[in-house]
């Protein structure tokens, strides 16, 4: 009697490159673009208008400069909920230069030293005395707004040389706006800094395990001091071409927008946990929630209702990789 021996095939987990490409996130989030798309085309006649569709992309590109930086910020194990404070400062910091005569070029480096400054702050706070970062950054953001407020009380300030209007409202080539085009440029630059870089492979390490990090000889408190600067100067960045599109300053300014730099790179498939995440995500995800909120925009939706969806996105961005994880676990249990 012989055995009769049976060849068993185990087949690989992660299937083909095709079956990994369509299970990832980042794929699920451009089917929803796409989705969204269509629907905005069908809801509105005015949607894919050249022009409308240009100025759509002005609902997410400040906000995506910051989500850049607040990506790698979250992937080692950080936060900054001051962002959006650093753009009132800097665009108080830029008004009060403009009523005093200052040019264009002195204007915008004013904005953009303001942000690299408060970066520094929460640096120091967080990376040198070791202090709870979200602790530090509701701390600083209420520092500095409350600063904005006290310099401008209700007034707002205008009288910005007509050069500087270029930032906010210039366009490279026909409907391609110049926020655009610096959108696309960083997109690249973070990706190739966090994807490509060994600087990039030091924040992956930190935010799985800051512990072992140190033992591997990363200076995990330089390399967290230097992400804070980054994310300081891109909202610095953003407040130069915020205030460049609106033509004013307001205390005001960006008010809540810490919540959807979070959500948008939340959505984008960054744990909030830290340690994963894709730049490539956080650009699909800045297009989905500018698609949103612009056809919301073009359907005369309130803003409140707006703000009731990204907190709800948000919750949802959170909870349901954790539901999809119990599931998964559960069956092969």
């Amino acid at each position: 009697m012989s055995a009769v021996t049976e060849k068993r095939h185990i087949p690989d987990r992660l299937g083909t490159s095709a079956s990994r490409l369509f299970a990832s996130w980042e794929a699920l989030l451009l089917c929803v673009a796409v989705l969204i798309f269509i629907a905005n085309s069908l809801a509105s006649p005015y949607f894919l208008n050249a022009w409308n569709l240009s100025d759509a992309t002005f609902n997410f590109t400040e906000k995506a400069l910051i989500a850049f930086a607040m990506a790698l910020l979250i992937i080692a194990g950080e936060i900054d909920l001051s962002v959006a404070a650093i753009i009132a400062l800097a665009s108080t910091a830029m008004g009060t230069a403009a009523q005093m005569g200052v040019g264009t070029p002195g204007i915008v480096l004013i904005g953009i030293g303001v942000g690299l400054g408060c970066g520094v702050i929460n640096g120091v706070l967080v990376a040198g005395l070791r202090l709870p970062s979200i602790v530090v950054t509701i701390g600083t953001m209420s520092l500095f707004r409350g600063i904005a407020y006290i310099v401008l009380g209700d007034k707002a300030y205008g009288g910005y040389p007509p050069s500087f209007a270029y930032f906010g409202q210039g366009y490279v080539f026909w409907v391609v706006s110049f926020e655009f085009v610096l959108f696309a440029v960083f997109a690249c630059l973070f990706a190739i800094l966090l994807h490509a870089t060994n600087f990039g492979r030091r924040i992956y390490a930190i935010g799985n395990n800051e512990f072992a990090a140190r033992f591997s000889g990363i200076r995990v408190e330089r390399v967290k001091f230097l992400l804070f600067l980054l994310t300081g100067l891109m909202s610095g960045i953003a407040a130069v071409c915020l205030t460049s599109r609106l033509g004013s300053t307001r205390p005001s300014i960006a008010q809540g927008w810490e919540l959807e730099v979070v959500t948008m790179v939340v959505l984008g498939g960054i744990s909030i946990l830290g340690g994963s995440g894709r730049i490539g995500g956080v650009v699909i995800a800045a297009f989905v929630m500018g698609l949103v909120t612009f056809g919301l925009g073009l359907l005369n939706v309130p803003g409140i209702v707006m703000s009731i969806f990204i907190g709800l996105l948000l919750i949802a961005t959170i909870t349901l990789p954790i539901i999809i994880r119990r599931l998964r676990y559960g069956k092969t249990a």
